[in-house]
């Protein structure tokens, strides 16, 4: 499940697919097949402004097309966790398990996320953890040079 969140999509599918919706979005009929292969797209792409629009487009399916639901909440999921959103993510993992309470792909995306989250968790105490000694060392040279005084 790794891969899934760290895939990133080829420029030249998302040039692919964002070409095609912007044709559709031009003449006024954007399908639900397009939206969504490009929403697919930015959801996998490596900038994060790429990756919040991916969202929105998803989330405006969601919300209109009930017949991709399930495939929308997925990669809402991968979306909100690739851009360190995790309770979102975790958010649109529990809809989807709620349709699908067994399918083994969220379950382990859910793994991976929580896995993540603790993971940066962690990496975020340690850096606070370097700061405190830093600054505790500043302070303590501050103390020995007054005292030198």
């Amino acid at each position: 499940m790794d891969d899934v969140l760290d895939e990133v999509v080829s420029s030249e599918d998302l040039e692919k697919f964002e070409k095609v919706f912007h044709e559709q979005l031009h003449q006024g009929n954007v399908t639900h097949k397009a939206q969504f292969e490009y929403a697919w797209c930015l959801v996998r792409s490596k900038y994060a402004t790429d990756i919040r629009k991916g969202i929105l487009l998803l989330k405006e399916l969601f919300n209109s097309h009930a017949e991709g639901k399930r495939d929308y909440l997925f990669y809402l999921a991968i979306g909100n966790a690739r851009i360190k959103e995790y309770n979102k993510a975790l958010h649109y993992i529990k809809r989807f398990l709620e349709i699908e309470p067994t399918n083994q792909q969220v379950l382990a995306l859910e793994r991976q996320i929580n896995k993540r989250m603790e993971t940066e968790g962690l990496v975020g105490m340690a850096v606070a953890g370097g700061a405190v000694l830093a600054l505790g060392g500043l302070v303590g040279l501050g103390i020995a040079l007054a005292s030198r005084k």
